[in-house]
């Protein structure tokens, strides 16, 4: 388990906490590794009904351009650490609830469309920036986005890697609540609280109900994008990206 990400376990909720502040939470392979760790012990252990998301500050800056950077010098059929974590979540059989706050860039976005429930604070800055460093979208976002907010606003986003508020994302239907930004934790953990009193074998099946008809086109939607996004991680346009950005910090 990574230092960078924290189990919390309080009854039948348990907490996968991103703990990387000097770096904004920054996700690296292992804290990838981590995430995904968490969810299965959470999916084994019949004891936790609900799954709380959260970083601090910030809930995460998004993939540490580092990482990708250093692609060039792994096999290219080698699995990638988020998406790994993100097929996990994909399929996770119990709610999860995500609290945001700061910064939730990238893969920190597009992992809230696998959430069952989010809390964002009003002043939180979501942006899918893919295009900007030379990528494209992962997470099935290409699919899921334009299905849950509309394809006008989708494609805006995706393509231009606009930011945009908490406030809005809640306003599009990416959230199910904004809030205030010390309201955030409080308001996740009651509406986690709520799910676990429920009964477990219910929710869960209403879960699955509700995922079941876009189960296939999901999955080949993370599969083609999965693959675009691994030629692209090697090309000279990315790659210039990821060095352009690096020298800004």
């Amino acid at each position: 388990m990574s230092e960078h990400v924290l189990i919390e376990r309080e009854d039948a909720l348990l907490t996968i906490r991103l703990n990387r502040p000097e770096k904004k939470n920054a996700l690296t392979r292992a804290i990838y590794g981590a995430m995904a760790e968490g969810l299965m012990q959470a999916a084994a252990d019949d004891g936790v009904r609900v799954v709380i998301l959260a970083g601090g500050t910030d809930f995460t800056a998004g993939n540490d351009i580092t990482d990708f950077a250093a692609v060039g010098d792994r096999p290219a059929t080698e699995p990638g650490a988020a998406f790994s974590f993100l097929e996990t979540i994909m399929g996770f059989p119990k709610p999860v609830v995500a609290a945001v706050r700061g910064y939730a860039v990238g893969i920190g976005t597009t992992m809230l469309l696998h959430c069952d429930a989010v809390v964002a604070s009003e002043t939180a800055r979501l942006q899918m920036p893919f295009t900007r460093l030379g990528l494209v979208p992962e997470a099935g976002s290409s699919m899921l986005l334009p299905a849950r907010i509309g394809p006008a606003r989708a494609n805006w986003l995706l393509l231009s890697g606009a930011a945009f508020s908490g406030a809005e994302a809640a306003a599009y239907g990416l959230a199910t609540r904004a809030v205030p930004d010390n309201e955030v934790e409080p308001a996740a953990l009651e509406m986690a609280h709520t799910l676990a009193a429920l009964p477990p074998g219910s929710v869960a099946e209403t879960k699955r109900l509700i995922r079941a008809p876009h189960a296939a086109a999901l999955a080949e939607a993370m599969a083609a994008e999965r693959v675009a996004f691994g030629e692209r991680l090697r090309t000279a346009e990315a790659q210039a990206a990821f060095a352009g950005f690096l020298k800004k910090k």
